[in-house]
């Protein structure tokens, strides 16, 4: 059994491996995988893509969801009580919550696995499924150059994480004060996006949009990017912010179905956890 709380805490032996499991899930295997198990999660009303995915995901293996507010983890109660409690009655717990220190300190109790759903400092699920889309679009996802334009957040971080364990190239674009540690960092978009195959960004905080006002990726920027580059828009993404409505309306936007694999990616790394 193994928790799912960053990507650094796997190999690309095991991304593979994941991986694999996608593709077996999608040939007809694993089917009622979670019959008789439940999963309880904690997830904000707000959240859409990741939610309907998990537990979509889940009832398709024959499992049960239960869910709750991720504040109901924020109460006066000790985590190791409430732990010790849900060890009694469930099979995998999924978080959606700010910080991954709680998730860490629920591992450290918990009986079965913690699969991060989101924190403020990385989305490991989000990443691991963009890169599984990747390798079935891409000829060789790895040997591509990655730039992610936005300022340091969970997104890229997750993607930052990903480099280091899968080993592409890897580059932030973003104004002054916004640069991850230990990244190679470009000031000026139109340099940045020469020569790069995927290109990603995040949405923008409200109160950084004047900062990041010369840092919209547009078609007119993406032609300057490789032949067959991809724009992949961690959602939501709006228009007029971090990209333009014609780059989204562009042969480099791949699609809505670009997250489809978000539904057998977060299958695959629950049946991963609790096969090891």
């Amino acid at each position: 059994m193994r928790s799912f709380l960053r990507i650094t805490d796997y190999t690309k032996k095991d991304i593979f491996e994941i991986f694999d499991i996608a593709d077996a899930i999608q040939a007809g295997k694993y089917k009622d995988f979670l019959k008789g198990k439940t999963a309880v999660m904690f997830f904000p009303e707000a959240s859409i893509r990741t939610r309907v995915t998990f537990e979509k995901g889940i009832y398709l293996l024959g499992g049960q969801t239960i869910l709750f507010p991720p504040q109901t983890l924020d109460k006066k109660e000790e985590i190791k009580d409430i732990i010790g409690y849900l060890n009694n009655w469930c099979d995998v717990i999924v978080v959606r919550h700010k910080d991954i220190s709680l998730m860490e300190k629920m591992q450290i109790f918990s009986g079965v696995p913690v699969i991060n759903a989101m924190t403020d400092q990385n989305h490991p699920c989000e990443i691991i499924s963009d890169l599984y889309t990747l390798s079935k679009l891409r000829k060789d996802f790895l040997n591509d150059s990655y730039l992610f334009c936005g300022g340091s957040g969970n997104i890229g971080l997750a993607w930052k994480e990903a480099a280091e364990v899968m080993g592409f190239r890897f580059a932030q674009c973003c104004p002054k004060g916004y640069e991850m540690d230990g990244t190679d960092v470009f000031g000026e978009l139109r340099d940045a996006v020469e020569g790069r195959d995927i290109i990603c960004t995040d949405s923008i905080q409200e109160g950084a949009l004047a900062d990041f006002k010369g840092y919209r990726i547009t078609k007119e920027m993406m032609d300057r990017a490789n032949p067959g580059a991809i724009l992949n828009p961690c959602p939501p993404f709006y228009r007029g912010e971090e990209v333009s409505g014609d780059v989204i309306e562009s042969e480099y936007f791949p699609g809505y179905e670009f997250k489809k694999s978000l539904l057998v990616v977060q299958q695959a790394i629950i049946i991963y956890c609790l096969s090891h």
